[in-house]
């Protein structure tokens, strides 16, 4: 039967060959082997040491990322989309024949995607590149994820993602000063959001895990960006994992401040009102 570790094995195997992998698999998997006691132990000092003082060794522990991870697959401000795996011989070739149009049976580089008619014309022959981060800086390929509507697509961002914003986090990584970095990567997060019209899941999971530790200062504009586009369907964990953070924030902040988490959650229910109303079209149309 279909164990929960074999399912994380699985969902791994799906990451870097998703034609390997033809069974469905859970979008949002759980953490496995690791010690389910040990953040619960390691939250009850991070807590102690967030209200007597900032601790970033604590919140180091608390996040599991105490040693700083390595850095060599660091993102940039210009993501360049790398070759697809399955067409890097082939499309050597073409660019030294300087070729462009492709019979029915290859695939389209997406390298070579240009132009929306293009986009329109190659679309069923299309592969996303190796390295699904590259998908957030490009429109044309935003378009197209949001047509194909493809799981593996979407799981083989969300553990991207994650991975990266763990990382990256200014004030969960130890010794990670690159405060402008992390702001624009989650400008760009927060652009292909917009783009797209819906939230991450991984973007959700990391505001639910850094909000307690967030002192409300550190990429301020770009967190309540983010705050803006929690899916709806995760409402009933709005309370717990948003509400209560932002609240230990709101009373005890500037009136600017207090402005801006307003602006945000006006934002979330905005969102939330219009999502509602295209699923209820659609169902309509249906």
């Amino acid at each position: 039967g279909m164990q929960s570790h074999l399912q994380a094995l699985l969902s791994l195997y799906k990451l870097f060959c998703p034609e390997k992998v033809t069974i469905t698999l859970p979008g949002r998997m759980k953490t496995y082997f690791k010690n389910s006691a040990g953040p619960s132990k390691a939250a009850i000092p991070a807590v102690r040491q967030r209200n007597q003082g900032t601790s970033p060794l604590s919140q180091a522990v608390f996040l599991g990322t105490s040693q700083p991870q390595s850095r060599k697959r660091k993102w940039n401000a210009r993501l360049v989309i790398p070759a697809s795996s399955t067409n890097t011989n082939n499309l050597e070739e073409d660019r030294k024949k300087n070729i462009y149009l492709y019979s029915t049976n290859e695939s389209f580089p997406v390298e070579q995607l240009r132009t929306f008619p293009q986009l329109l014309q190659n679309i069923h022959r299309l592969e996303f590149p190796s390295q699904m981060g590259s998908v957030l800086t490009n429109p044309l390929l935003l378009h197209y994820m949001n047509c194909v509507k493809e799981e593996s697509i979407y799981l083989r961002l969300y553990y991207w993602m994650g991975q990266m914003l763990q990382e990256e986090c200014t004030w969960c990584v130890v010794d990670n000063p690159c405060e402008e970095e992390f702001k624009s990567f989650l400008k760009t997060v927060y652009k292909a959001e917009c783009f797209l019209q819906e939230g991450f899941s991984a973007c959700e999971e990391f505001l639910y895990k850094t909000l307690p530790l967030w002192d409300g200062i550190c990429c301020r504009s770009e967190i309540l960006s983010l705050v803006s586009w929690i899916p709806a369907s995760s409402s009933s964990d709005i309370k717990s994992y948003l509400y209560d953070p932002l609240a230990q924030l709101f009373f005890t902040s500037s009136i600017y401040f207090k402005c801006s988490i307003l602006e945000s959650l006006k934002e979330l229910l905005q969102n939330w009102l219009n999502c509602n109303v295209i699923q209820v079209d659609l169902e309509f149309s249906s």
